[in-house]
């Protein structure tokens, strides 16, 4: 079920409705019936792979905690094992498959592989990841085992985060099952504004930008110079509004229950560096790569070499874990390689900042660190959105050149979406600014844009909630695309 659907504008409110209505031991049930509801509306049958996954991780997580020795090492392996076997066979065996018989041909050999036409289970890659960190953390001893299948199967697939995160940890999330949830005004408000931003974000933000780049990326040999570089920036915005759209509303429906999940986005656009991107950027991924394969690696406390390894490594992982396509991994391993580079050079451009007579702190160097590192995310997002190297380099080597493709009519839209994105962009900030001091968001710990509506004056606000709805209503279409991140 689409969050900018007709079927959850009638599923939400008949839910929570009912959910605040019932005694506190009958909420679990009724949560665990709405979401598996909600899973069913994409391919019913997907059902069985959750129900799969679920007892095999819910035996593992008491057998791990019971266990010893060898033994917890195995219940972990068989859990990680089940987990990466559903992913790889749903998700990953065509592109293995194609690989390995290219690869033979190129031997002179000649593999077969049989052909498994299957749908790609909607959110896998999310409820994967948060499934294998809950085994993860029994094995540490960092969480309890959890004895009640029916809580833990709803950790799994509590619906407002079950197909696109944030990818929750068992400490943050388990437990909220088991507490009372009270109707109060002010958080339920909060939510349902936190919706609203969401909304806006995905219908009339990113859907009025996705209209713009798909026109040039699903035929980019009909354009030239600036046409290719406005639609890959245009993406870069799009990408960022669809998915943090997404996030806000699973946010905010949880909160209007009464649940807390971790925030997804702070501004990532506004970093001044692509580690601190990266600390802003789809927060819960990041540092879930972080915590179970990077430090496991050895981080940064091994050698240089060993340490940058780990960084591509971890990135190259990263980009396959978005998609089963090579385009995805040098996504990635162009993200780590930022980061390479970034780290070795650090002490150069420390030491031209001071020959230079600037403070790392003064504007023009900030803003230029800004510049320089949504340039170089932009620049790897072409890779994200092109379906081919070949499309890539296309786009990448006539970005600059004489402007050829465009009418009067499509530079007028795009004129028109650009300051769309800027008006954004400053609300967007002023904001969070309004919610938190600034110096919270110059230490990346920034909070979500509705922080601040509520200290703004009574008509300011409810000319916001007023063009929030008008806005997704205006902007609303029946042939609305799904959030990208879904198909992840």
């Amino acid at each position: 079920m689409l969050f900018n659907s007709l079927a959850f504008l009638l599923f939400f409110p008949v839910v929570t409705g009912l959910y605040f209505a019932l005694p506190h031991r009958w909420r679990a049930p009724l949560l665990l019936a709405a979401s598996c509801v909600f899973y069913m509306a994409f391919v019913p049958a997907y059902i069985a792979i959750l129900a799969f996954t679920i007892v095999v991780d819910y035996v593992a997580g008491i057998a791990i905690e019971r266990a010893a020795g060898r033994a917890r090492r195995w219940a972990l392996g068989a859990s990680i094992v089940a987990n990466v076997g559903v992913l790889a066979v749903f998700k990953y065996y065509g592109f293995l498959a194609a690989n390995l018989t290219s690869l033979g041909h190129a031997l002179g050999l000649a593999p077969v592989f049989p052909a498994l036409r299957m749908l790609l289970p909607i959110g896998l890659s999310f409820h994967t990841f948060q499934a294998m960190s809950y085994t993860i953390e029994v094995y540490r001893g960092t969480q309890r085992a959890e004895r009640s299948l029916l809580t833990y199967a709803l950790y799994v697939m509590f619906y407002p985060q079950l197909v696109a995160g944030p990818i929750e940890r068992p400490q943050n999330l388990l437990h909220q099952f088991r507490e009372p949830h009270g109707f109060e005004y002010a958080r339920v408000r909060d939510g349902l504004l936190r919706m609203a931003v969401g909304m806006f974000k995905k219908v009339v933000l990113a859907d009025t930008l996705a209209a713009q780049v798909n026109r040039v990326y699903e035929h980019p040999h009909a354009f030239g110079g600036p046409p290719l570089l406005i639609a890959t920036v245009f993406f870069a915005f799009q990408i960022y509004w669809d998915f943090a759209g997404y996030s806000d509303i699973a946010i905010g429906s949880a909160q209007v229950m009464g649940f807390r999940l971790m925030e997804n986005f702070r501004t990532p656009y506004f970093a001044r560096s692509v580690g601190e991107f990266w600390r802003r950027w789809h927060v819960s991924l990041s540092t879930w790569f972080k915590d179970y394969v990077y430090i496991p690696l050895g981080g940064s406390r091994t050698t240089t070499v060993r340490h940058y390894a780990n960084l591509l490594t971890v990135f190259a992982i990263s980009g396959l874990w978005h998609g089963a396509s090579w385009t995805y991994v040098v996504w990635g391993l162009l993200h780590g390689t930022y980061l390479v580079v970034g780290d070795a050079t650090r002490p150069l451009r420390s030491a031209a900042l001071r020959r230079l007579g600037l403070d790392r702190d003064r504007g023009v160097v900030r803003v230029g660190a800004t510049l320089t590192t949504f340039a170089l995310v932009t620049i790897a997002w072409v890779f994200f959105r092109a379906t081919t190297f070949e499309q890539a380099r296309y786009v990448l080597s006539h970005a600059i050149g004489p402007s050829a493709g465009a009418d009067r009519a499509m530079w007028r839209a795009w004129a028109a979406c650009a300051v769309m994105i800027a008006g954004a962009v400053a609300a967007e900030r002023a904001l969070a600014r309004a919610g938190e001091p600034a110096e919270a968001l110059e230490s990346a710990e920034g909070v979500p844009a509705t922080a601040g509506v509520q200290r703004l004056p009574a008509v300011l606000r409810y000319a916001v909630y007023y063009g929030l709805v008008y806005g997704c209503m205006l902007a609303a279409r029946p042939d609305a695309p799904q959030f990208i991140y879904f198909q992840f």
